[in-house]
């Protein structure tokens, strides 16, 4: 199996670490009835990589659980984002 440049890695670990924490700062603000993170930043850091994080952030926190485009289409867009790593990983 290929590995993976460090770079990457890195970019991952970062990007959830980003979207875990994203989803505990607006379910924070929600509680607190404060300004709140777009919805579009939450699919944006999902988007770029950090599915896992916002998904991990939405069962730990609570947060969009409700949310049919976060419910249901994060995990479509994570498996969409494990099959085309998949793909790339087989033409390197």
């Amino acid at each position: 199996m290929n590995e993976l440049p460090q770079t990457v890695l890195l970019w991952l670990a970062a990007i959830n670490a980003a979207g875990f924490l994203l989803m505990g700062l607006d379910k924070w603000k929600a509680k607190r009835g404060a300004w709140r993170i777009p919805e579009k930043t939450l699919f944006t850091a999902a988007l770029l990589g950090g599915t896992v994080g916002v998904i991990a952030g939405m069962k730990t926190f609570h947060h969009k659980t409700r949310h049919g485009q976060f419910k249901y289409g994060l995990p479509v867009l994570m498996a969409v984002q494990l099959g085309a790593a998949a793909w790339l990983m087989n033409k390197l």
